[in-house]
């Protein structure tokens, strides 16, 4: 169990729901063959959902080599395959692979637990294996700012996702692009839920 200082929103509790409409859903193009989805407020009642894996889940903190030394990554985190997951993270995953044309067969959470955790900037492992994964990430508790920049050098896009956004990448953005979560002096709790496809 993790204990979190979040200060959760006046309509942010109550049982989590997802429109299925996908109604405030807005296409942006990085480029020809990429883009990203935003959602602002595709699940209603974020923060229990927030509440219950912060203080559920099993998060663990990875380390990894940089360098010539072992570094703490600034960040918990944990998994689960779609079928094993609990309600409603398995529904909102079928409701996902309905809407995506794809199997999202996977659940990946990173917990920032403030302004201190990060990503740095990186393109998914999932890139591997397909040549146009969708990668869909559901923000809970506290905003931040997550960014996009072409690998090669040029003009980057940010959005500030809220708790109860969706943001999926699609097309070619997890080879041709990389994104990131950066650290930020006023940062509260964040959950972020990923959906991936392995096929």
């Amino acid at each position: 169990m993790v204990s979190v200082p979040f200060q959760p929103s006046l309509f942010g509790f109550g049982d989590p729901l997802a429109d299925p409409s996908f109604s405030t859903l807005r296409r942006f193009q990085l480029d020809d063959q990429s883009w990203v989805d935003l959602a602002p407020g595709w699940l209603r009642g974020p923060d229990t959902l927030f509440t219950a894996l912060a203080e559920s889940a099993p998060w663990q903190q990875r380390a990894r080599w940089m360098y010539d030394h072992r570094v703490a990554e600034p960040r918990l985190t944990c998994g689960w395959t779609v079928a094993d997951a609990s309600p409603p993270l398995d529904d909102l995953g079928r409701l996902l692979s309905q809407r995506y044309g794809v199997d999202f067969d996977s659940i990946w959470a990173n917990y920032y637990r403030d302004g201190n955790d990060s990503v740095a900037w990186h393109g998914d492992r999932v890139r591997l294996a397909l040549e146009r994964p969708r990668v869909a990430i559901l923000s809970l508790g506290s905003p931040r700012r997550f960014g996009l920049r072409p690998r090669g050098g040029g003009a980057g896009r940010w959005f500030t996702v809220q708790g109860g956004d969706l943001l999926v990448m699609g097309g070619r953005s997890q080879h041709d692009w990389q994104h990131t979560v950066p650290k930020t002096a006023r940062g509260g709790p964040r959950i972020s839920v990923t959906y991936r496809h392995s096929r």
